[in-house]
């Protein structure tokens, strides 16, 4: 074999052929499902002969050998696998991972799939949004047809967010790809009044059986259990509904159903939770001793893993017209602060180069104050590196506290932000060393965790 100390050290390194489930290669890795994963050592993996970088992610070990010379070990790893139980498995490496990961790990793999192929087209939206209000704020007019263009190219994908979720959702669980894009677009259908203009009070919810009905823009939730419904309710209907019927009632069937749900069912559900949050939030702000702050520093980014943090306008405009000041404002800043520099922080403990441009690339539209790349694409494959996040925003939030910093607009955030302050060179100040603490402890304690990180992304 031409790779026979490699194939030896790998063999090696993984615990032998007994301790090997499944093994495959994609164009640049090779990656091997393990019976105990404990045995591996991960600097020894790294120093494997030919091999460019080791990780450890969704319960597969991936070793870097690059284009071309993946092919050439993986035929001479195989060679060596011949007669073993791994080399004789008829499941997938996907199905042998998915089984060895908890339920935690199971519930993020599943976010991950469904959610990460869809970043490149929020990164670009991200980006254009952050261009379009920072431009705003600037003092930049634009005329009406550039502005319609404008709009266009920024409020397309998080507007119609839901088709894309419900798509990518019902191809992850199995069902109708083409089911999900027709119901995604009946959940966002401009028939429905826009839920952002509902949730503002510009815009009354439809009353349909005495309960109120409006649209799904933005969310995400919602659209991942429509995709899951979808592929349930296909595949029951097509086991009872006559062959020569299908092609016209499993559709009817499934779309109908699904919608009914997501609009009488799931829509009460959502509106109470959005009550609750409201109420709840109101309550934190105003605890004693900067608790409140504490708090909604650290959580408010599980509001925007939800889909709740639209509820925060109201808050927010209820805040300016009684006091004249936002304290949401830099709070939200804070918290997603605290995400930002955790997600670098991970970005840099990456060996492989692909890896940490991908995540910097997510990370990256949260400077305009947008952060679901990063969570979804990041911080959300692992607990400790989230948690790191949640720690920079509630520091952040007890010195907003102390400092009493609020501002005197809404709508921005992070970069944009600052020039809600421009008018205030000290909060200007205050905001800069908050933001500039919240990243730097969220990029810390990932650095300090960095050795159990590795290991778990």
């Amino acid at each position: 074999m031409k790779h026979e100390k490699t194939v030896k050290e790998l063999l090696e390194v993984l615990g032998g052929k007994d301790n090997i489930s499944n093994y495959e290669h994609c164009a640049t890795r090779l990656r091997v499902v393990l019976k105990d994963d404990d045995v591996v050592d991960k600097e020894e993996a790294e120093n494997i002969t030919e091999n460019k970088g080791y990780f450890y992610s969704t319960g597969q070990h991936q070793f870097v050998f690059g284009t071309g010379l993946v092919n050439e070990v993986y035929a001479d790893f195989e060679q060596e696998m011949s007669g073993s139980a791994a080399a004789d498995t008829d499941s997938s490496v996907k199905e042998d991972a998915y089984a060895n990961l908890n339920p935690l790990q199971k519930l993020v793999r599943i976010l991950a799939d469904i959610l990460v192929p869809l970043i490149p087209a929020l990164v670009t939206t991200g980006l254009l949004m952050g261009i379009r209000e920072l431009l705003g704020e600037l003092g930049m007019t634009m005329s009406p047809d550039i502005e319609s263009l404008f709009t266009m190219l920024t409020d397309t994908a998080f507007g119609f967010l839901p088709v894309l979720i419900a798509y990518s959702a019902t191809r992850k669980f199995g069902g109708n790809p083409i089911i999900g894009i027709v119901v995604g677009l009946m959940m966002v259908a401009p028939q429905l009044p826009n839920a952002y203009d509902v949730l503002g009070d510009t815009a009354e919810p439809l009353a349909i059986f005495g309960i109120n009905v409006y649209g799904y823009q933005g969310s995400i939730f919602p659209a991942i259990i429509a995709g899951w419904l979808i592929s349930k309710l296909e595949k029951w209907f097509r086991s009872w509904v006559p062959q020569i019927m299908d092609l016209i009632v499993t559709p009817f069937l499934t779309i109908t159903v699904t919608i009914g749900i997501i609009l009488f069912v799931l829509g009460p559900i959502i509106q109470g939770a959005e009550s609750f949050v409201i109420n709840g939030l109101v309550s934190v702000i105003n605890a004693p001793l900067g608790i409140g702050y504490i708090l909604f520093g650290a959580l408010q980014q599980l509001l925007v893993i939800t889909g709740l943090h639209h509820s925060l306008g109201i808050i927010e405009i209820s805040l300016l017209s009684d006091t004249g000041l936002n304290m949401i404002q830099p709070l939200t800043t804070m918290s997603m602060a605290g995400q930002f520099g955790a997600a670098l922080g991970t970005a840099f403990l990456m060996k492989d180069a692909v890896r940490r441009t991908n995540m910097i690339s997510s990370a990256v539209p949260t400077v305009f104050g947008v952060t679901e790349p990063l969570l979804f694409g990041v911080n959300l494959r692992s607990l400790r590196v989230f948690t790191s996040g949640m720690i920079g925003g509630a520091v952040g939030g007890l010195l907003t506290y102390i400092l009493n910093l609020a501002a005197p607009g809404m709508g921005i955030t992070f970069i944009p932000g600052l020039l809600l302050y421009v008018g205030d060179s000290g909060a200007l100040v205050q905001y800069l060393i908050i933001t500039a603490v919240s990243f730097v402890v969220g990029f810390a304690l990932v650095r300090v965790q960095g050795k159990q990180i590795r290991a778990e992304i």
